[in-house]
């Protein structure tokens, strides 16, 4: 996790950092729109403007900007699991498997070497290989969605893929944590991580099928506007904290609940509240990403940032890489397989986590850091436009064309 301030802000205060949060997150995605870009370009990029970059308005260290950007991450994550065919993702499960696996291998492999050419020491290669594993599924399922293409084949097997991967970064992180506090590594430690997390998103899965339908049935009964919407977000919070307590990851817990949540009856509504919830609290998380960046400490004209540079240069060069030729791991599949390698490119909130978990433990000096913040910048903002070209124009949702139905329907009325 990353360190917060712990800080009493004023509730005047508060709202006027979420003026500036929501203005940057707005702007900025029209803008990214109207250039025929992603609006998450948009809000990443309108984050680094208000955060320590630039303005410096947006400090997203502090707790309450965290925790709003963390609640952002679940519902994106819950809404992104109601979107998602449950039939389909195991269809392409052995697809998704070759795709995570590769993108952990090839990335480590290439960064650790790269690190161990340019003189670093084996702890500090190993963590900056270790950051280069991640994969943000929030970013580039936020892409797919906006683009109306999550359902494609490409869009399951990188989301797939993404969900193994936060499996495996958990297993990562935490194999880096006793690295860097001196401690040895512990077979035993390993293994009971990764049962843990592959056993809790098994049980939800399988006990959820039985219990979700129930729910929403007795739900039906209540004649209370937003009841459904309201039982659904109680679910999605539910399993993200269970997740977080079983040793797995929050948003492993919401996407889970998104999954079964979508068998519900009354799916529709919910899809469409939590979509209207999503437009407040998501660019909030995107924007704090963005804030978190801090491009000052790779200025190219200053002397004393050049290792820095070529540091994270070196992370940029074999993180895009490995995560693009993991795309073509599944050498059956027959699809685009660019595209599964570009959705795997961004690091995002999860690079930051790994980066600052290596500052924090003085692996990395304030340039080693930067770097490595330069790396996952670059891979972040490198997704949306490419798969924008690659997939061409966005393709509008169900609840998209509905929507324009039903206007149509009230204008000729």
């Amino acid at each position: 996790m990353t360190a917060c301030i712990m800080e009493h802000l004023h509730i005047s205060q508060f709202l006027g950092i979420l003026v500036v949060m929501l203005v940057a997150a707005k702007a900025s995605g029209y803008l990214a729109q109207r250039a025929g870009q992603p609006a998450v370009l948009g809000e990443l990029i309108g984050g680094v403007l208000v955060g320590k970059s630039a303005l410096g308005l947006v400090n997203p260290e502090l707790e309450t900007i965290h925790l709003l950007s963390e609640l952002g991450v679940v519902i994106l994550l819950f809404a992104i699991g109601l979107e998602t065919d449950l039939g389909r993702l195991v269809k392409v499960g052995a697809t998704s498997l070759a795709v995570a696996v590769a993108g952990v291998v090839l990335p480590f492999a290439l960064g650790f070497s790269a690190c161990q050419l340019l003189g670093q020491s084996v702890v500090v290669s190993i963590v900056a290989a270790a950051t280069l594993t991640a994969t943000s599924v929030g970013i580039t399922a936020r892409v797919l969605s906006d683009l109306g293409r999550l359902q494609e084949t490409e869009g399951q097997i990188i989301l797939g893929a993404a969900v193994i991967d936060d499996i495996l970064g958990l297993l990562i992180l935490g194999v880096v944590a006793e690295l860097t506090e001196g401690r040895e590594v512990s077979g035993l430690g390993i293994l009971q991580t990764t049962a843990s997390a592959l056993g809790f998103l098994g049980a939800a899965l399988l006990v959820g099928t039985h219990l979700v339908p129930v729910l929403f049935r007795w739900a039906s009964r209540i004649e209370l506007p937003g009841t459904a919407t309201a039982l659904a977000l109680i679910a999605a919070f539910g399993l993200a904290w269970l997740a977080d307590r079983c040793g797995s990851a929050m948003i492993i817990g919401a996407f889970a609940a998104g999954l079964l949540v979508a068998r519900a009856p009354q799916s529709r509504e919910i899809e469409r509240g939590i979509t209207e919830i999503g437009h407040f609290f998501v660019p909030l998380f995107f924007v704090a990403v963005g804030a978190a960046v801090d491009m000052r400490a790779l200025n190219p004209l200053d002397p004393s940032t050049r290792p820095a540079l070529i540091f994270g240069l070196a992370l940029i060069v074999t993180g895009v890489a490995g995560k693009l030729a993991a795309g073509y791991a599944p050498f059956w599949f027959r699809g685009n397989k660019m595209v599964v390698g570009v959705g795997m490119v961004p690091r995002g909130e999860v690079g930051l986590i790994f980066a600052q978990a290596g500052l924090a433990s003085g692996v990395f000096d304030a340039g080693l850091f930067g770097g490595a913040t330069m790396m996952v910048i670059v891979t972040t903002l490198f997704a949306p436009p490419v798969l924008k070209y690659l997939l061409g124009p966005g393709v509008p949702s169900e609840l998209e064309v509905e929507s324009k139905v039903i206007d149509g329907l009230v204008n000729d009325a």
